[in-house]
């Protein structure tokens, strides 16, 4: 690759720019692209604003080896970090990258995910109310993760076989997971509401939605079909000021976060309690009703049994089914 002496700006966003298209044309989600350009930025940043062209094994050893040593990370965060630099030097620079020696790893405590009661979720459930009551019960109901809930659309409810399919979820995979019977009536109703919000979007000349990969070019009247509407869509229009263009993106994440969180805080629930807890629990409280491991495997979609054995860690917690030989005093 040839560097071209440029001011700093110019050239970080162009390497900015070629690290963008080479994951886009990969196919990696929106969040992993803006991963990998922090990680990438920080990397420049930590090496003094040199490029990385100019850089090899031993510097991204040493970044690598800061974050594990200086700034305390998770052993996740320093793997994602390896990846995105990884990625940059194989797919941007193509320059493979050799033994990276003796990188101090980022130690991995075992920590037990956060489960909720039954009581404790009827409790958060009853402080929530309208959609964000709704996506709360899909996250626990169906075991979904946040933006799994936030991006589904009118076709992966499937209110007869009382199916929702979840499509590019975590690894690019599709997996279908239950229906709950209970919420259908209130889902019917947001379904009823979203498509009055469509159709004056069509009337208004608009109503029209991102689709995934190349859909939207192949497929040009797809966009604006019902089908492919999201379940929760955002309250206001964007705006491309450049094109005038207007559409309707899903719910931001953070306004069910807030929501969740104000929830827990007003049932006086003292646990650490969030979103993913409602999917913990989800799979905690299978377990705890008989179903087999494999079958709560496939609903919430984890490539790797062992993933989803840590619940059975939880339920062991505390002893269930020891007595105390205190109680026999």
């Amino acid at each position: 690759m040839v560097i071209v002496t440029v001011s700093l700006g110019v050239w970080v966003s162009e390497l900015m720019d070629q690290l963008q298209q080479a994951l886009r044309s990969r196919h990696y989600s929106r969040r992993t692209e803006q991963a990998y350009s922090l990680w990438v930025r920080r990397f420049i940043r930590f090496h003094h604003v040199r490029h990385p062209a100019t850089m090899g094994e031993t510097e991204i050893n040493a970044f690598l080896t800061h974050l594990a040593v200086e700034q305390h990370v998770s052993v996740s965060t320093q793997t994602q970090a390896l990846s995105a630099l990884l990625f940059l030097y194989r797919h941007v620079l193509n320059r493979p990258v050799g033994d990276l020696g003796e990188v101090i790893r980022a130690h991995k405590p075992r920590r037990l995910p956060v489960v909720l009661t039954r009581e404790e979720v009827k409790a958060v459930l009853a402080h929530l109310d309208g959609d964000t009551w709704l996506m709360a019960s899909l996250m626990y109901g169906a075991g979904l993760r946040l933006m799994e809930c936030l991006r589904l659309r009118v076709q992966d409810i499937d209110f007869t076989r009382n199916e929702i399919t979840v499509r590019n979820g975590k690894g690019g995979k599709d997996r279908l997971t239950m229906l709950p019977a209970s919420i259908k009536p209130a889902l019917k109703q947001q379904l009823k509401r979203a498509r009055e919000v469509h159709e004056r979007d069509l009337a208004d000349g608009y109503g029209r939605v991102q689709l995934p990969d190349a859909l939207g070019r192949k497929y040009p009247t797809a966009p604006a079909e019902w089908r492919w509407q999201w379940v929760f869509p955002q309250e206001k229009r964007w705006l491309n000021r450049a094109t005038a263009e207007q559409g309707r993106h899903h719910v931001h994440e953070t306004i069910v976060q807030r929501s969740v969180r104000e929830a827990v805080r007003r049932a006086e629930v003292v646990k650490h309690a969030g979103c993913h807890t409602l999917r913990h629990s989800f799979a905690t409280h299978l377990l705890e009703s008989g179903y087999d491991i494999r079958t709560i495997q496939e609903l919430l979609g984890h490539k790797d049994v062992n993933t989803t054995m840590i619940y059975t860690h939880v339920l062991n917690r505390g002893g269930h089914g020891v007595r105390s030989p205190v109680d026999g005093l």
